[in-house]
C-alpha cells in the first residue's frame, strides 16, 4: 500500500515508508525526517523508528539514518524547488503542501533586527499528515448548541498538540454548513453560512482556491490568509454566520474575534492549552474568557487512536480555573448574549 503523500519524498526514504505495515500506513499521523539520525514515524497508539527494510523497530540503533542528500532532496520538494516562493512560511517554520499536510522545519536560523528572517541548512522535517474523519464532530456538537438561537454557541477548543483539535474544527465546519445537528430537535434549522480562516491552508487545503476537503455546502474560505485581518474580511464581504479559526492566541486574534461577536456572527475556534488553567494563564486567551466571549470550552484529551472531549460551561470553567490557580473566588455576571459570562 502506498499514500499519495510518500510521493513528496525522494526514493531514498519514500521506498522505505511504502514497505511500512498496511496498519501502520493507515494510521500514520508524522514522518519526522533528521539528518544523520533516526527515521522516526507517529502513528496511532504509539510511535516508531524505521529500519532500512521498512520494519518498524523501538530501537533506535536498527533505524535508517537520512543522508544530507536525503534531506536536502526532501526540502526540494517541500519548497517545489524555490525557497524564495515560501520564504515567509520558512520564517515561520513551517510549509503546507497539497493535500493541507503541514511541513515543519528546523535547522540554522538567519536573524535581521533580532528577529528571525528565515531558516537554512534546514536539518529536520516534521512531515504531520492531514486526514478528513467525516462525522467525527457527531457526539460533540449536540452540546454546542444554542437551542434559542438556533445555531451553535460561541466555542473554545482546547488541547495539547496532535489531539485532534484541527480534525474536529473541520467536521464541525462541514456539520454546521450542512445543517447536519445530530439533534433531534434541530432537524429543522438548516445549514448555517460558515467562514473559515485558513491561515495555515490546513483545514481546507485548498487547492487555487477550492477546498480539498469537504467543508459543507454554505462554507467559504479565506486560504493563507493572517486570522485577524481574514475574520474582518469574511465579516464585511461574506456575511457568515458562524466563523472557524485555528490556534488563535494573539492580541489582533482577540480583537477581530470581539468584532465577530458584536456583528452577531458565532466563533468556533481552536487554541494550543494543557488544560483550563493554561487558557486562564495566556494574557490573550483570559482576556476573552473574562470578557465572556466563550459559551462552551471543548477539552480534547487522547489515549492512543481515539479522542475524547469533555465541554465545560462559561461559569464552570471560570471556576475550574481559579480553583486549578488557587484564586480567590471572582464574582461574575450573565453576558448580554446569554451566552458567557463576565466579571461583575
Amino acid at each position: 500500500m502506498s499514500l499519495p503523500l510518500l510521493e513528496l519524498f525522494p526514493a531514498g526514504l519514500r521506498g522505505r515508508l511504502e514497505k511500512l505495515p498496511e496498519s501502520v500506513l493507515l494510521s500514520l499521523e508524522e514522518i519526522r525526517v533528521r539528518e544523520g539520525r533516526p527515521l522516526e514515524i507517529g502513528f496511532a497508539g504509539g510511535s516508531a523508528f524505521v529500519c532500512p527494510q521498512g520494519k518498524t523497530a523501538s530501537d533506535s540503533a536498527e533505524a535508517y539514518r537520512p543522508t544530507r542528500e536525503d534531506c536536502r532532496a526532501l526540502l526540494e520538494r517541500v519548497t517545489n524547488h524555490s525557497l524564495y516562493a515560501v520564504e515567509e512560511e520558512l520564517r515561520r517554520g513551517y510549509v503546507t503542501v497539497a493535500g493541507g499536510h503541514r511541513i515543519g522545519l528546523a535547522g540554522r536560523t538567519v536573524l535581521e533586527g533580532g528577529h528571525v528572517r528565515h531558516l537554512r541548512d534546514v536539518a529536520s522535517f516534521n512531515v504531520r499528515i492531514a486526514r478528513a474523519r467525516t462525522g467525527c464532530a457527531s457526539s460533540l456538537l449536540p452540546e454546542l448548541l444554542d437551542p434559542v438561537a438556533r445555531t451553535v454557541k460561541h466555542t473554545l477548543i482546547v488541547s495539547a498538540p496532535q489531539q485532534g483539535k484541527t480534525t474536529l474544527l473541520r467536521d464541525l465546519a462541514r456539520s454546521i454548513s450542512a445543517g447536519q445537528w445530530y439533534h433531534p430537535q434541530a432537524q429543522r434549522w438548516g445549514g448555517r453560512k460558515v467562514g473559515v480562516v485558513d491561515e495555515r491552508s490546513e483545514i481546507a487545503a485548498c487547492d487555487r482556491g477550492v477546498p480539498a476537503f469537504d467543508l459543507g455546502p454554505r462554507t467559504d474560505v479565506l486560504d493563507a490568509c493572517p486570522k485577524a485581518e481574514g475574520l474582518m474580511m469574511l465579516v464585511r464581504s461574506m456575511s457568515p454566520e458562524v466563523v472557524v479559526a485555528d490556534e488563535i492566541g494573539r492580541p489582533e486574534d482577540a480583537y477581530a474575534l470581539k468584532e465577530a461577536l458584536h456583528a452577531g456572527v458565532r466563533v468556533v475556534a481552536t487554541a494550543h492549552a494543557l488544560d483550563l488553567r493554561d487558557v486562564f494563564a495566556r494574557p490573550v486567551l483570559a482576556e476573552l474568557a473574562a470578557e465572556g466571549m466563550f459559551g462552551a470550552y471543548v477539552l480534547l484529551s487522547r489515549s492512543g487512536g481515539i479522542v475524547r472531549h469533555r465541554v465545560v460551561g462559561a461559569e464552570e470553567a471560570e471556576a475550574e480555573a481559579r480553583k486549578s490557580a488557587g484564586c480567590r473566588s471572582v464574582p461574575v455576571i450573565r453576558s448580554p448574549n446569554g451566552d458567557g459570562v463576565r466579571h461583575a
